[in-house]
């Protein structure tokens, strides 16, 4: 049986995250929705543009590619897509899947030619009745991948006149009426206004179905507790580090309730060996770690907690609790993320603190146009290396390269994080496209 997904929905209008298609009360910040979905435990986001014009249109598509690069979940466009390049730039802006507005007069027609450039896989249809399965169902079948189904009163019809499957749409929670939806065979997932809002625990929401049989998403140990080599307490230390960056945040310890109360919430648990009693990091200071992997040792006596943290790691205001040098001796670094950091900081360094004599400094006061020109003769180099084949010498010359495109990216103020999402984004669109 497949899992049932739980999807978070984001309306934009005016360049703002609103509160519904027809409510256009502003919601929040539409990034820390965003991270507060891909964090929390929501499976999904559908993202509906409802602009107006071909301006506004333009603003949200942007907003819809850095949310698409934001997301670790699939993130799904909707809304103003009116040809064909609209839904190949929901495609490239990194979106799983462009959802189509199935009461469209040349719905068939758009999702023929479409299904015939993106794939089928790629195109869903939202739809509030079912008038277009009576009409089209030969043609919804041949060239729609799924329904999205925004009126929950049709969901029984749709069963019995279509084998595609479909999420739903929904306003409100009603635990009696969601879990008979989830039931259908055909439903994939449900959600709504009560899945986006932030304060909902998603976490006991997908618990709260798990008991009434539905199968969700959810954190399952691949040991059981009994497996774990404890120390004299009872407890187990984990060594607690921010996913993205690697950085050790802190290390704390779990007894057997803690670990299942991690578990089932998605934030980190301890149990405080001070206080004697579990200890859920962030409930006091807002500053949670919601899970992202747990890894044992080869002992299984230490848990490797990866994790998205919320604020700061220590009670002092410290992103980590690890900030106190005791004894340092300089190293090389043959880390190439942290080369390449070590290289853009003291390039940055040198635009902000100029130093005498320094070439970097001669290539900011020449301008653009001599760092380019520097860019393309390395650039040039490089071919000629390489036609050459002279392994010495191309590694030379990259080097060269590298280090004047680090300069114009300070001068132009380009980030590695800029390029760490661009290259996510294209690599996520061609492995999916694959």
């Amino acid at each position: 049986m497949e899992h049932k997904n739980l999807i978070a929905t984001i309306y934009l209008k005016d360049g703002n995250a609103v509160k519904g298609r027809e409510d256009f009360t502003v919601a929040g910040d539409w990034k820390e929705l965003a991270k507060s979905y891909n964090d929390c435990g929501v499976d999904k986001l559908y993202v509906f543009d409802l602009s107006q014009n071909d301006k506004e249109h333009d603003v949200h598509l942007e907003m819809i590619k850095q949310l698409s690069r934001q997301m670790e979940i699939p993130v799904y466009g909707a809304g103003n897509i009116r040809k064909q390049e609209d839904i190949k730039k929901i495609l490239y802006a990194g979106c799983k899947g462009a959802i189509l507005d199935g009461a469209r007069h040349d719905i068939i027609e758009m999702a023929t030619e479409a299904a015939q450039r993106f794939g089928k896989e790629k195109l869903l249809v939202s739809m509030d009745t079912v008038d277009l399965i009576f009409k089209h169902k030969r043609e919804v079948e041949d060239h729609i991948h799924k329904l999205v189904v925004l009126n929950k009163d049709i969901v029984e019809a749709l069963t019995n006149i279509t084998s595609l499957p479909f999420s739903v749409i929904v306003s409100g929670y009603n635990m009696k009426q969601w879990v008979k939806i989830l039931k259908c065979d055909s439903v994939t997932g449900i959600g709504g206004d009560y899945v986006s809002t932030p304060d909902t625990d998603i976490m006991a929401l997908k618990k709260n179905l798990a008991t009434e049989g539905i199968q969700i998403r959810k954190f399952i140990s691949s040991i059981p507790w009994s497996e774990f080599k404890l120390n004299e307490d009872g407890l187990i230390p984990v060594i607690v580090q921010e996913y993205q960056t690697f950085e050790v945040l802190m290390l704390a310890y779990m007894n057997e309730e803690a670990y299942n109360m991690t578990l089932a919430l998605g934030k980190m648990t301890y149990y405080s060996r001070s206080r004697q009693k579990l200890w859920l990091k962030g409930e006091t200071s807002g500053h949670y770690q919601y899970v992202k992997s747990l890894t044992v040792d080869c002992d299984k006596d230490t848990i490797l907690a990866n994790v998205s943290q919320i604020g700061a790691a220590c009670h002092t205001g410290n992103p980590t609790c690890f900030f106190q040098d005791l004894v340092k001796k300089d190293y090389i670094s043959w880390n190439p993320l942290k080369v390449f950091e070590n290289m853009y900081e003291t390039i940055a360094g040198r635009k902000e603190r100029p130093k005498e004599g320094s070439y970097t400094n001669y290539l900011f006061d020449k301008g653009l146009d001599k760092i380019l020109q520097n860019i393309g003769e390395e650039a040039t180099e490089i071919v000629i290396a390489a036609k050459n084949q002279e392994p010495d010498e191309i590694t030379y010359e990259i080097c060269d390269f590298i280090y004047d495109l680090i300069v114009m990216m300070v001068e132009t103020g380009i980030t590695w994080d800029d390029i760490v999402e661009e290259l996510n984004q294209r690599y996520f669109f061609v492995d999916n496209k694959k």
